[in-house]
C-alpha cells in the first residue's frame, strides 16, 4: 500500500461532494495556502474538500542545494526550464495516489480539482495532464511546464485556470505566457488572467478562482 504524503484537510460544513488538492510553491508547505479556503467563499451549496500536502524535504539546485521543500529538483528557470524529470515523475505518482485516495473516498475523478502555486503550478498541472481519467480542471498559478510533460499527456482535454503577475521576478511570466501557447496548441482550455503583482496572489484573483471552481464544478455535477 503506497503511503500518502502528509496533508492538511479542510472539510466543509455538509458532506464533501467534490475535492480540491493544492499543491504549495518551492519552501513553503500545505500551511501556505489553507487560509484560503475562507477566502473563496464559495457557497455551502458546492461543498469542497480542500487536500493540502506538504512537500518532501530535498535539495534544490537553483538555491545553492540547500534542503527545503520541494515536490521535485530544479537547476534553471531560463525558457529552456532544467529540472529534475526522475524526481518530477515520483513527485506525479504521488499527486495520483492523493486523487485515488479521494476516489476511495467517494468523490469521482469528474468532481477532482488539482491546484498548485509556482513550483506546485507545475505539480497541479503536470499530474492532471498525465491522469488517465478526466478530472474537473487544474488551477495553475504563477506557474510552468516542462514541453516534455506534454508528450506523454493523457487524451482527455480538461479545462485549466492560469493565472500570472506581470512583475513577478521569480517565475517570469514569459515562462507563464509560453506554458499556456504550449496548452493551447494540445488543445487545452486554457482562461488567463494576468494581474499587476509580483510573484504572489492577489485578492481579484481569490475571486477569479472562485468564480471558476464554481462554473466548472457545477457544470460538471449537472451533465
Amino acid at each position: 500500500m503506497n503511503t500518502l504524503l502528509e496533508h492538511i484537510i479542510v472539510e466543509p460544513d455538509s458532506p464533501a461532494e467534490a475535492c480540491v488538492i493544492w499543491f504549495h510553491g518551492l519552501g513553503a508547505d500545505g500551511n501556505d495556502f489553507a487560509p484560503i479556503v475562507p477566502q473563496l467563499a464559495l457557497p455551502k451549496t458546492l461543498p469542497v474538500r480542500f487536500i493540502f500536502p506538504h512537500a518532501p524535504v530535498i535539495p534544490v539546485s537553483i538555491n545553492g542545494g540547500y534542503p527545503m521543500p520541494a515536490w521535485f529538483d530544479i537547476t534553471s528557470l531560463t525558457p529552456e526550464l532544467e529540472i529534475d524529470e526522475k524526481g518530477l515523475g515520483a513527485a506525479i505518482t504521488a499527486a495520483h495516489d492523493l486523487i485515488r485516495a479521494q476516489i476511495n473516498k467517494g468523490i469521482p475523478p469528474n468532481r477532482i480539482v488539482l491546484a498548485g502555486f509556482s513550483q506546485g503550478g507545475a505539480m497541479a498541472l503536470s499530474a492532471a495532464l498525465a491522469y488517465p481519467d478526466i478530472l474537473a480542471g487544474v488551477i495553475a498559478l504563477s506557474t510552468f511546464i516542462l514541453p516534455a510533460q506534454l508528450a506523454n499527456i493523457s487524451a482527455h482535454r480538461l479545462p485549466i485556470y492560469m493565472a500570472h503577475g506581470i512583475m513577478d521576478d521569480v517565475i517570469p511570466m514569459a515562462l507563464g505566457e509560453q506554458t499556456r501557447q504550449l496548452l493551447n496548441q494540445q488543445g487545452f482550455e486554457v482562461c488567463w488572467d494576468v494581474y499587476s503583482m509580483g510573484h504572489e496572489v492577489c485578492k481579484n484573483e481569490i475571486e477569479s478562482i472562485s468564480t471558476w471552481l464554481q462554473g466548472h464544478l457545477v457544470a460538471v455535477q449537472t451533465v
